[in-house]
């Protein structure tokens, strides 16, 4: 009986007893259904009333019965309160604390792929990766941050563990926002500024960043060294991800052009080597996509890589749920109604 329960979405009874209780007295009302001599009898023995339809086993009637007994079981079991259970996220901050490290520089207007007939850029495609990337760890019950960088680097969302919050955070993010050069030392410094020190990050595994580039440092007040540095000397574990090809020119749409328009190409070339470095320096795991598509790739990767176990079991939440049960009766008696005033025959 669980499994037909449950995929009504019902795990349980509030009062079990009753519903013992509610299935006798239903299976009682049907037996004195089915013992009740109808109201005109067929000679079935005739053979005008075989011509007639009159039978000593009627299917029509057992049919209907069958349905009656499967709508009285279900409102012996809406008598008995159903409950729904829902597992809620774990309480916020048991477990990373994550920044999200998104390069918003010019180079990430570079038009990557082509979908429902429109080229869609780079960070368009990046950003709906790392989105749901962000809200999947928020939902885990980590807290998330975003740092946004090109010339300069920003926080566009602080630790939180709202996925809404960082979703829409995301999509306000657009190429050139922060300046058209990368300054991956700046961003990079920003990020173990931001990361947190909370006691309970650092029991269940600390502080994680991921950052994700597709160019060279080439601006910036801090370098990368220096960077790498901090990030070493405060626990943060830095994934990095680079995302283009190098030796290609590839197709870019000006900043102040509709795509289709100011259509030109240009070589970025991403520098996998110094990216891998950061990442060996502070623990972390280098990894390379040639186009966004690949993305969703890593970050899976990236999420089973950086699990943490939760100290605290699922929060759970009991709610009565009676609609699908009385859903279920009211249809059976429709349907028995169909049955007796339409297919069911009686002789008069």
């Amino acid at each position: 009986m669980s499994e037909p329960l449950a995929a009504l979405g019902i795990e349980g009874f509030a009062r079990p007893d009753w519903l013992w209780l509610a299935l006798a007295l239903a299976a009682l009302a049907l037996l004195a259904a089915a013992r009740a001599r109808p109201a005109a009898l067929a000679l079935a023995s005739q053979p005008e009333a075989r011509a007639a339809g009159a039978r000593r086993f009627e299917l029509q009637r057992v049919g209907a019965l069958a349905l009656r007994a499967g709508a009285l079981a279900a409102l012996a079991a809406v008598l008995a309160a159903p409950l729904g259970v829902h597992v809620a996220p774990p309480e916020p901050g048991q477990g990373l604390d994550l920044v999200l490290i998104v390069d918003a520089s010019g180079s990430m207007r570079a038009l990557d792929a082509r979908v429902g007939g429109r080229w869609r850029s780079r960070l368009e495609l990046a950003r709906e990766a790392v989105a749901r990337f962000a809200r999947q760890r928020a939902s885990a019950g980590d807290r998330v941050g975003l740092v946004v960088f090109g010339e300069t680097a920003f926080t566009q969302c602080p630790l939180t563990s709202d996925g809404a919050l960082l979703a829409a955070a995301l999509e306000r993010v657009e190429a050139g926002m922060a300046g058209e050069a990368t300054a991956l030392g700046d961003a990079l410094a920003l990020a173990v500024k931001r990361s947190s020190s909370s006691p309970a990050a650092e029991a269940a595994g600390g502080r994680v960043a991921v950052l994700l580039t597709d160019g060279r440092h080439n601006a910036g007040t801090l370098s990368v060294e220096r960077a790498m540095a901090l990030a070493a000397a405060t626990g943060l574990r830095v994934h990095t991800v680079a995302i283009g090809t190098t030796g290609e020119a590839v197709p870019m749409a000006a900043p102040d052009a509709t795509v289709g328009r100011g259509l030109r190409f240009e070589r970025h070339d991403v520098d996998a080597e110094l990216l891998e470095r950061i990442a060996r320096a502070s623990g972390g795991r280098f990894f390379a996509a040639r186009v966004s598509r690949d993305l969703d790739a890593v970050y899976a990767e990236i999420d089973a890589i950086e699990r943490s176990e939760r100290r605290l079991p699922p929060r759970l939440s009991y709610s009565e749920r009676p609609e699908p049960l009385l859903a279920l009766a009211g249809g059976l008696l429709l349907v028995e109604i169909a049955v007796a005033r339409v297919a069911r025959r009686r002789l008069p």
